[in-house]
């Protein structure tokens, strides 16, 4: 007579000490990046060694050193590019900025101006007026370069000079060569009405609004003006001046 004995599965042990060597493992991973951390952020190669800037024109570069927030000797990793590229951003005459990090410790800062539209004199200095409306001193002793046009009588803060500026951003510097100064001449009729001056003697009317369709036609004139002898005179460039008031034909 045979009896039936059912088999029974080993027991396995647990693994207990596995996983104690994961867990001691992972312990001594964490503590020994820790401590490489540490020494990391308190090395020299964790710091700020140098600062390049480029691209500015009239914008100094400690002006833009210090819109950064930076300075050599701060930990590499303190702000993030975009954090001082909004603060380099905010200065006057800075269109855009681009800030990249290149290990160890080199941070590059190219900023790109604002495109130089006109100057001014104030308080007996000259400045530079930019795209945005914004003005910069250019330092004692300039004298203005004889490409762009002078804006005289305009007050601060003219909602009128700074939409000007941008229509002179919008104009092809070879159209603006002959303008050696600008004024505003508001009338009932045509608020934004302004003077110009021109290098060739003439005095240009038109409007900030009319200006980059009307400009084109001024050389035209200027060109039929000296060909008849006729070397001073008033060119209007208004609304109802569509072509020129005289024929060009010889």
């Amino acid at each position: 007579m045979s009896s039936y004995q059912p088999k029974v599965p080993p027991v396995r042990a647990p693994k207990i000490r596995r996983r104690r060597n994961r867990k001691l493992l992972a312990l001594l991973v964490l503590f020994f990046a820790s401590v490489l951390a540490v020494l990391f952020f308190q090395s020299p190669i964790s710091k700020i060694s140098a600062i390049e800037i480029a691209g500015n024109e009239l914008v100094s570069s400690e002006a833009i050193g210090q819109a950064a927030g930076i300075r050599e000797g701060d930990h590499f990793f303190a702000a993030s590019p975009r954090s001082i590229e909004k603060r380099i951003e905010a200065l006057r005459g800075i269109e855009s900025a681009d800030v990249s990090r290149r290990f160890p410790g080199l941070i590059r800062i190219r900023v790109h101006e604002y495109p130089r539209v006109a100057f001014q004199w104030a308080d007996g200095r000259l400045q530079a007026l930019f795209a945005d409306g914004s003005a910069l001193e250019i330092g004692e002793g300039r004298t203005p370069p004889p490409d762009k046009p002078i804006l005289s009588g305009w007050q601060d803060g003219d909602p009128l000079k700074a939409e000007l500026c941008r229509a002179l951003a919008r104009i092809p510097d070879h159209l603006l060569s002959d303008i050696s100064e600008i004024v505003p001449e508001p009338s009932e009729s045509y608020p934004d009405k302004i003077k110009m001056y021109t290098r060739s003697r003439y005095e240009v009317y038109t409007t900030i609004g009319y200006l980059p369709d009307k400009i084109q036609y001024l050389d035209l004139y200027v060109q039929h003006l000296k060909q008849n002898k006729i070397d001073t005179g008033v060119i209007s460039l208004l609304e109802t001046d569509n072509h020129l008031p005289f024929s060009l034909a010889r």
